[in-house]
């Protein structure tokens, strides 16, 4: 079987094609594609496979046939397109065509080298706040339901207007169109449903360092506080050991100032934050879209609905609703390998609870005693203000090793 040839196509066909490319494929005898893709070979006389489902199907009737193929792909097979995979399944020659961010930021006349990446074709827009936040020049693949006028509500809806959107469209083919849009004027529009889009930066947005200050989260009035103090959450997150990836669980979130902090860390990564108190729920949804983090809260009393969220790599407890010792035994049970769990602990009662019921799940603990004071002025002076004392719990398997001194 000679080596499978993957294709690189434009939207306007043949034209697109070098000679030998278009040589090849009419002197193969299986030529595979989308639906898109085949209809402008309809001289082809070989046998065609669309791409429909799932790709290991594919795969298998590809290795089964002892007949020449071919394999037609959009633009750069191995820029989010089938090349990658196969190229992992089977011996292939990969012959790319230009992909839709070389053709769209040459209509709008600049260089792309620094520009961020980010896919939302066939898969959820969730989390693209955190994810493209700050970054001045962007370029979203999209797709039917992730289409323009849906990606100008979304960041609308994060205060993200400091981005101004190019949308390409139908680009090489005759219907192709480009043009700058407004987002409040993206979100009214209506666009074809092939296209990518490229955010540009116009002006500076609000940027936040770790460690947001407390009054800048909005919170429950008038008990005004229920919120881990920002040199606690600092401590805290450090404990996390979180990575850019890394799914995290953000328990009892309150304000949802350790969840957001992290989802800032986790750009790449997951938030998944629980709160049973309605009105704090209110302040969280609020503290997200200021603070630009989509994370996935649940109004519920954990332990409840904890199994709806995927397995973390840290875990932060902020609040037990009473059942401490249920809540950290499903927290170590679905704990990936190598993560941290951070309790704070107001109380001496919480910290032995606590304590007892890690060591009786095989993890070894570190704590901390955060004492801290914050100066205050006093007339023409200043003194200091006490916080409540609080432990930092930090739980991990007792193989593990956190380096934590």
């Amino acid at each position: 079987m000679s080596l499978i040839k993957i294709i690189g196509i434009g939207d306007n066909g043949k034209e697109s094609l070098l000679p030998i490319y278009q040589k090849w494929i009419y002197e193969s005898e299986l030529l595979v594609g989308g639906e898109r893709q085949l209809s402008f070979f309809e001289d082809y006389i070989g046998e065609t496979l669309a791409i429909k489902g799932g790709l290991s199907h594919l795969v298998q009737l590809i290795k089964s046939s002892d007949k020449k193929v071919v394999v037609l792909a959009s633009g750069d097979p191995l820029f989010y397109g089938i090349g990658g995979y196969l190229s992992k399944k089977m011996e292939v020659e990969i012959y790319p065509n230009l992909s839709s961010i070389q053709l769209a930021y040459a209509k709008v006349g600049e260089s792309w080298q620094n520009a961020h990446c980010a896919s939302i074709h066939g898969r959820s827009m969730k989390g693209l706040a955190q994810r493209i936040d700050g970054k001045e020049n962007v370029i979203l693949l999209t797709d039917d339901m992730n289409n323009p006028q849906a990606i100008a509500k979304y960041l609308l809806n994060f205060g993200m207007t400091e981005y101004r959107a190019f949308v390409a469209e139908n680009l090489g083919s005759t219907d192709e169109k480009t043009g700058w849009y407004e987002l409040e004027e993206m979100k009214d529009s209506t666009f074809s449903k092939l296209n990518v889009v490229i955010l540009a930066k116009q002006f500076k947005g609000p940027s936040w360092t770790m460690g947001i200050a407390d009054h800048e989260f909005s919170q429950r009035k008038p008990d005004k506080g229920l919120i881990t103090k920002k040199e606690v959450r600092v401590l805290s997150l450090m404990n996390m050991a979180l990575k850019p990836t890394s799914t995290v669980w953000d328990i009892g979130t309150c304000t949802g100032s350790v969840g957001i902090e992290a989802g800032r860390i986790a750009k790449d990564g997951e938030v998944y934050a629980i709160e049973k108190n309605e009105k704090d729920l209110e302040n969280c949804l609020e503290n997200m879209k200021k603070f630009r983090v989509d994370m996935t809260v649940q109004h519920n009393k954990a332990p409840e609905g904890l199994e709806d969220f995927p397995d973390p790599d840290a875990v932060f407890i902020g609040g037990s609703g009473g059942e401490l010792k249920k809540l950290l035994s499903i927290c170590c049970n679905r704990l990936k390998q190598d993560g941290r769990i951070v309790l704070n602990a107001a109380t001496i009662e919480t910290l032995y609870e606590a304590s007892q019921a890690f060591k009786e799940e095989g993890f070894k603990t570190d704590i901390t005693m955060a004492q801290i004071s914050r100066s205050k002025p006093i007339l023409h002076m200043n003194r200091f203000d006490a916080l409540n004392p609080i432990y930092i719990i930090t739980a991990f398997r007792e193989e593990e090793d956190t380096g934590i001194e």
